[in-house]
């Protein structure tokens, strides 16, 4: 659903590492004396001392393993495919040669469904929490719902045990009229809870477990459920089912089979073993979370309404999906186009529980453009790679409504597929400045620079290139030759544009300003050079030969540092109002010259297309998490996962990482690695492979789904080139080109391909 808006748990980012967070599982072990020794076997929030801690982050789970006092816990933490529950499937072994006398206690902490007033409205809030008991035979469900919503939203805690005792109120739980602790909850100390039923108040559920005496080496398992229903009633079945354990066991089996063959749809082996952990396993893994999130839920967005799903982030996440789950990647694509406005542009983000949009931070400055002059344009991108992939060109004939409604919220408009991606064109056509580029709105792809109305993007220029050159192919696939002459007629004009007035003498630049000076420019103090202005002049199109080696090679040897190209240097030294947003950082971080790797995956796709694939995988090597683990004391991010940024050498803790999962990283490195580097790339008419290696490399081997068919493609490298292909055969047939054909006949085919 919404986690601003259909929020469960409560858990509180900003607090210390070592405070609770909306939900753990304390054991307590009964002492010689009759007193008890509590603690958490996730450390967290007792903190004792353990003699073995591991966290094992899997595909779709989590497993934490932990020893302490010689007691084994292995939870592994999951939601079953298809379902609406939270399993937390726990084995509690005694190591110990000593039978031991164990209770467990699995404790969550709700908050209010409307997540940001859990914390503007202390009295509101409280007075609506409720919390109810039920019994199912020897079974306690506790249901907790905000009393507005008890017949349509019921959240539920339960087991697969029964229940001595339970606890639903916080005060309650911690003591001394709640000035207990998380780490040593005094109501534990106590044979039983309280059996309290909370209405009003700080709700928790917390389960009371005799799980008996283990003898030296027994294990017993006990099974949670977190989940939501309209009424536990409805609950009932499923609840039912998973305190089965063979339920259990099925229903990971069943995550494990569907991780299987979502990855199966392309596996590479190549000389590199970080690319294949990350192009097999971790990269596509990653693609998959901004599908559902965006930028919207993580520890670093804290999904309490300001961002929602992003427009131009998931326009960018969706096409890293498409070859693995083409029908999540249709609907996200017309939900999309849903909020996009009559005259073609974009709302800037949406909460997709209400589908209500917003232009996100530009109404805090209502003297500047309210719109972003990218977000219609990544649309184009999404859908010709969906075509693409699936070939379903039905897909353009889709009526879609534009987001504006009339009062009874009924849209004003709708059009067809081929009628939105027509408006977004033309909307950049028409919103152009004094030089003929498109103006920057309130701000494009890079959000922080946001100058006053009448600035000029000429980033927005080259995306607008590169959408054009998309609707120009798919024009020519269809038959139309009046929209292929249109568009290439558009392109043309926007080239000669840029060339004329974006080209700075050794590079690109990035903007003009609303005064008409230019950014990015040798001329400048700060941000003389941009790194996407130069990456994106050549993915556009618009670049001559000349100048897009001059340009990438500036990035080179200006920007390049061995833990990525940061966006521009040098950083801005102090705040501008003109500038705004990008100065607020310190030199060296996020927008402000820090090394945004969102930017990097470009640069390696616009070094494979000059055939430069030493920089080009270089450039990739330098980015990836897996290659990272001997640094991860200064980079501090998971070595499975892409961040957002890395402070850069203008900063005095260069290599540091942060803000990981949710980037558009993700997606264009599983692009670039899988379609430029690798280069096979699904087109209107087959499989084009076009690989752009290192030419030290004797080749690679991919499997590739395609349109219904597998393709087993071996690429060799006997001349140690870079790019260029000498012989393609299929099924031992010599082939004309670069294409392989389309099969659609459900079987496996063999492509050998012999570069030189």
């Amino acid at each position: 659903g919404d986690p601003a808006l259909n929020r469960i748990v409560k858990y509180i980012p900003q607090m210390p590492d070592s405070d609770f967070k909306g939900t753990t599982l304390y054991l307590r072990v009964k002492q010689g004396d009759g007193s008890y020794r509590v603690f958490s076997p996730y450390f967290v929030p007792t903190l004792d001392p353990y003699d073995r801690y591991e966290c094992r982050v899997g595909m779709g789970y989590t497993r934490i393993v932990s020893e302490f006092y010689g007691i084994r816990t292995e939870a592994t933490i999951f939601v079953p495919q298809g379902d609406t529950r939270l399993i937390r499937d726990i084995q509690i072994t005694n190591l110990s040669d000593q039978p031991v006398e164990l209770d467990a206690i699995p404790v969550v902490e709700y908050t209010h469904f409307d997540a940001l007033k859990q914390f503007n409205n202390a009295d509101w809030v409280p007075q609506t929490m409720q919390s109810e008991l039920y019994r199912d035979g020897d079974y306690t469900i506790l249901a907790q719902y905000a009393f507005m919503r008890r017949k349509t939203h019921n959240n539920f805690f339960t087991s697969n045990w029964p229940v001595a005792s339970f606890e639903t109120d916080r005060q309650k739980f911690l003591g001394d009229n709640g000035y207990g602790t998380w780490a040593n909850p005094l109501s534990l100390h106590a044979p039983e809870l309280s059996n309290y039923e909370a209405r009003r108040g700080d709700n928790i559920g917390a389960l009371l477990h005799h799980l008996g005496v283990f003898q030296p080496g027994e294990t017993k398992r006990l099974i949670t459920q977190l989940g939501q229903e309209a009424s536990i009633e409805k609950a009932l079945p499923g609840i039912r089912k998973f305190r089965d354990e063979a339920a259990a066991n099925a229903a990971f089996a069943a995550l494990q089979d569907f991780w299987t063959d979502y990855l199966d749809t392309i596996q590479v082996e190549t000389p590199d073993a970080s690319m294949n952990s990350m192009l097999n396993v971790f990269n596509p893994r990653q693609c998959h979370t901004t599908k559902n999130w965006s930028r919207y839920l993580s520890l670093y967005q804290l999904g309490l309404g300001a961002r929602g799903i992003g427009f131009r982030d998931t326009s960018q996440d969706t096409i890293a999906i498409l070859a693995h789950s083409p029908e999540d990647g249709k609907k996200l694509i017309a939900m999309l186009l849903s909020v996009q406005m009559r005259n073609g542009a974009a709302m800037h983000q949406f909460n997709p529980l209400t589908m209500v949009a917003n232009m996100g931070e530009a109404p805090l400055d209502p003297e500047r453009p309210q719109y972003y002059s990218d977000d219609h344009l990544w649309i184009v991108l999404a859908v010709c790679a969906y075509l693409r992939e699936t070939g379903d060109m039905a897909f353009l004939d889709a009526v879609i409504p534009y987001y504006e409604k009339d009062k009874h919220e009924q849209p004003l408009e709708s059009g067809s597929v081929r009628d939105h991606l027509d408006r977004a064109i033309e909307f950049t056509r028409h919103d152009t400045g004094r030089h003929g580029l498109p103006l920057a709105g309130y701000a494009d792809w890079n959000d922080t620079v946001n100058l006053p109305t009448g600035a000029e993007s000429l980033f927005t220029a080259n995306l607008y290139g590169w959408a054009l050159r998309d609707l120009i192919a798919l024009a020519e696939f269809e038959g139309d030759p009046a929209a292929a002459e249109k568009y290439s007629r558009y392109h043309a004009d926007m080239k000669a544009t840029v060339n004329e007035q974006g080209w700075d003498g050794q590079w690109y630049r990035r903007y003009y300003d609303h005064e008409g000076q230019p950014l990015g420019s040798h001329t400048n103090t700060y941000g003389q050079i941009y790194t996407n202005a130069q990456s994106w002049a050549v993915l556009s199109g618009f670049a001559t030969p000349e100048r897009a080696q001059m340009a990438l090679d500036a990035v080179y040897n200006k920007l390049n540092t061995s833990n990525g190209i940061p966006v521009s240097t040098p950083g801005y030294n102090g705040y501008d109002p003109v500038v705004g947003g990008v100065s607020t950082y310190p030199p060296g971080a996020k927008e402000n010259g820090g090394i945004f790797l969102h930017t990097n995956p470009w640069v390696m796709i616009a070094e494979t297309k000059l055939g430069r694939g030493d920089r080009a995988f270089q450039y990739y090597n330098q980015i990836n998490p897996a290659a990272k683990n001997d640094a991860i004391d200064v980079y501090e991010i998971e070595p499975y996962a892409y961040c957002q940024n890395i402070l850069s050498p203008e900063h005095p803790q260069s290599g540091l990482g942060r803000n990981s999962w949710l980037s558009g990283t993700s997606s264009w490195a599983y692009t670039a690695g899988t379609q430029y580097i690798l280069g096979v790339q699904p087109t209107y008419r087959g499989l084009l492979i076009d690989p752009c290696i290192p030419a030290a490399w004797d080749g690679f081997r991919m499997i590739r789904r395609f349109r219904g068919a597998t393709y087993h493609i071996t690429v060799s490298n006997p001349g140690g080139v870079s790019k260029g292909i000498a012989s393609l055969t299929v099924d031992g047939q010599p082939v004309a080109g670069h294409t392989v054909p389309i099969f659609d006949d459900g079987a496996d085919h063999t492509v050998e391909v012999v570069m030189g």
